[in-house]
């Protein structure tokens, strides 16, 4: 493979990297006082899901959310914060890829008629299928390091 400047592997870490800072800023940005104490995250997305189209999502959220609201808030708050640490220092890497692939999916079903945040949904989903299959812990990463998933 011919690459400008960096080599193949080390473009991948590039872009688990970044996928890393945008899990990052996801959770900076994220009104956690809102999420963790007044709830105002899962009433949010209990909002949307009561609408759904279709009826697995409500049920869905109904069976696993509702139930444990404050416990579901803490769950994605540091979802977003573990899956951005993980993949920025490389740390547990295949594992945090398919975390965040699947934290993307979740969003990307719950959240199918806002297009604003389908973009950024299939965009990271993406992005995390070619760090995973692309084996970009093989670089600047801690799992390296350490000779994990070699």
């Amino acid at each position: 493979m011919d690459t400008i400047w960096l080599s193949g592997a080390e473009w991948l870490a590039v872009l688990r990297i970044g996928l890393g800072l945008w899990w990052l800023e996801s959770w900076r940005h994220k009104d956690r006082k809102g999420w963790l104490e007044r709830g105002t995250g899962i009433a949010w997305a209990a909002d949307v899901a009561a609408e759904h189209r279709w009826n697995a999502v409500r049920s869905g959220f109904d069976a696993v959310v509702a139930p444990r609201p404050r416990t579901m808030a803490y769950v994605v708050v540091y979802a977003e914060l573990a899956l951005g640490l993980g993949l920025v220092t490389g740390l547990l890497t295949p594992v945090a890829l398919v975390g965040g692939l699947l934290l993307n999916l979740l969003y990307l079903v719950l959240m199918i008629h806002d297009w604003a945040e389908q973009g950024q949904n299939s965009m990271m989903a993406l992005i995390s299928l070619v760090a995973l299959f692309g084996m970009s812990w093989q670089t600047w990463s801690l799992d390296d390091a350490f000779g994990l998933f070699r």
